[in-house]
């Protein structure tokens, strides 16, 4: 299972900080940061550590199986950013 950033995210990449295998993108250094309104988590990269939960401060991390109903579409949208 991996972890999914919700449209909540504010893109202050603490989440980045603490992520032990850079699964997270893009940072405030890539190309690509400006242009999207969120962080994504990748899902094969990923390894359910769940170290970026506690640090994000806009609740917008979940495991797989806990996303909110109405943000579903955030599953699709993190493993698209990665496609």
């Amino acid at each position: 299972m991996a972890y999914v950033i919700t449209d909540q995210c504010t893109k202050d990449e603490k989440c980045v900080e603490v992520c032990p295998v850079d699964c997270i993108h893009p940072r405030k250094d890539e190309p690509r940061f400006e242009e999207v309104a969120q962080l994504f988590v990748n899902p094969v990269d990923c390894i359910d550590c769940g170290a970026c939960v506690p640090v994000c401060e806009a609740s917008a991390v979940f495991a797989l199986d806990d996303v909110p109903e109405e943000a579903k579409a955030a599953i699709e949208a993190n493993a698209l950013y990665y496609a």
